[in-house]
């Protein structure tokens, strides 16, 4: 019994590591690589988003997973991208903050995914496979 219910836990924090490290990866390159300083950085992520909610099975996981990725993707931006005098460190609050608002905009960005989720699996389309 105990078996069977590490599965779904295994892959839940499994889950949540590839989507942390997702966000990472997008905020990195979206700070030193590709659309530096471009809006145009916004399009994949938002494009992240939506596809972490919509294979999200549960609104749950779609919201936790959206917030994560969020947080590590504005994080990791602001750090990478700081070309200040004073020490990052000086700016990890401030910087913080932005990663709250970047968990929110994902999540948002999720919670449409998962939304489009629900919408496909319950359309009359659907039924007749």
């Amino acid at each position: 019994m105990l078996h069977r219910m590490a599965k779904p836990r295994t892959r839940t924090i499994l889950a949540l590591i590839l989507v942390a490290v997702l966000g990472a990866i997008l905020g990195l390159i979206g700070a030193r690589y590709i659309f530096v300083g471009s809006p145009l950085s916004l399009i994949p992520w938002g494009l992240a988003a939506l596809l972490i909610g919509y294979f999200s099975t549960t609104w749950k996981g779609a919201l936790g997973s959206g917030a994560l990725f969020g947080f590590c993707l504005a994080g990791t931006f602001m750090v990478a991208g700081y070309q200040g005098t004073a020490s990052v460190t000086t700016y990890l609050i401030p910087f913080a903050i932005i990663g709250l608002v970047g968990a929110l905009c994902a999540t948002a960005g999720a919670t449409v995914g998962h939304l489009i989720r629900t919408k496909v699996r319950s359309s009359p389309r659907s039924h007749e496979r």
